[in-house]
């Protein structure tokens, strides 16, 4: 069999402030008519990723694009091509989408979709969707457990909704029961997913959402722990790669800046982060020496978001 071709795609994830996202049907004579799908098409000769997005918004809503971000690339075989989609969040344009190609519009929720069907290529999108612009994780060891607990319950009052618990140096006893009651203040109505580093068998035992895997762990395993959520710490292209072969959810990529945890090791900065990240397939939290107001640069750079520990 001769190799498919590769086609070069662009789609728009069209947020808005709620953060609903607009779906679009493509409508009948076109291939995969009446599917579900993110806004976008073919990048032309010529053209930038960001100038076909521009050109594509236009024709098929009638919207003039003023600011898009790089989010993840991913590839699908479909039986005419393999098509190489990038995808970008756009949280900014001009206009109301109206349907330019008789095609039917929707804003969904990724929590929510209530249409049906998607096309293929766009279905693993929905659980990256899911996750939050801020990672929280926590520094019981630095502050105290008490200290800590109070940092936790003011983070979740003001809106954190993703949290790694971190505690590599506290006793197995005293962990578990920390843990224990960082799960009961995100169950307390606060809808929060909480991941622990590393300890598979305790994430397992107290039922926490997920587990988040030290790089260490990620080079080891052979399989993705049963778990709902998977996250990984990654410092290199050879990390990164492994987080994708294993089929983790998301990864932590870092130190962006110096941090207080490892004085005096070398730091990615954004030139070199953004290029660890050109055509990655999974959301990437941009991770060290970071407060919130560094959120749209790290998305400026190809981050999901932004991970921190001490900016919590």
């Amino acid at each position: 069999m001769p190799d498919l071709p590769l086609v070069e795609v662009v789609v728009a994830i069209l947020i808005r402030p709620d953060g609903s996202f607009l779906l679009t049907c493509r409508p009948a004579g076109k291939p995969y008519a009446g599917y579900w799908e993110f806004p976008g098409g073919k990048i032309e000769t010529g053209e930038s990723p960001v100038q076909a997005l521009s050109r594509e918004l236009d024709e098929e809503l009638g919207i003039t694009l003023d600011q898009a971000t790089p989010w993840l690339t991913r590839l699908f075989s479909y039986p005419h091509a393999t098509v190489r989609l990038r995808f970008y969040r756009v949280i900014s344009w001009q206009g109301e989408p109206v349907p330019r190609e008789q095609q039917l519009l929707t804003w969904q929720t990724a929590d929510n979709v209530t249409v049906s069907p998607l096309l293929p290529a766009n279905t693993p999108i929905l659980r990256s969707l899911v996750l939050p612009s801020i990672y929280a994780i926590t520094c019981a060891a630095e502050t105290g457990v008490e200290a800590s607990l109070l940092s936790i319950r003011q983070a979740f009052q003001s809106g954190i909704k993703l949290l790694q618990i971190r505690e590599k140096t506290m006793p197995p006893d005293q962990l578990e029961c920390y843990v224990q009651t960082v799960l009961q203040l995100a169950r307390n109505n606060h809808q929060v997913t909480v991941l622990l580093n590393g300890n598979i068998a305790l994430a397992q035992t107290v039922q926490a959402d997920g587990i988040h895997l030290t790089s260490t762990q990620l080079l080891s395993l052979t399989a993705r722990p049963t778990v709902n959520w998977c996250g990984a710490s990654c410092h290199n292209a050879e990390e990164l790669k492994r987080a994708e072969q294993l089929g983790v959810d998301f990864v932590t990529l870092s130190p962006v800046y110096p941090t207080l945890s490892h004085p005096g090791a070398p730091s990615l900065g954004w030139d070199k982060f953004s290029v660890l990240l050109r055509d990655y397939p999974l959301p990437v939290y941009a991770l060290g020496g970071l407060q919130p107001t560094d959120l749209a640069i790290a998305q400026e750079h190809g981050a999901h978001g932004i991970a921190m520990m001490r900016g919590i």
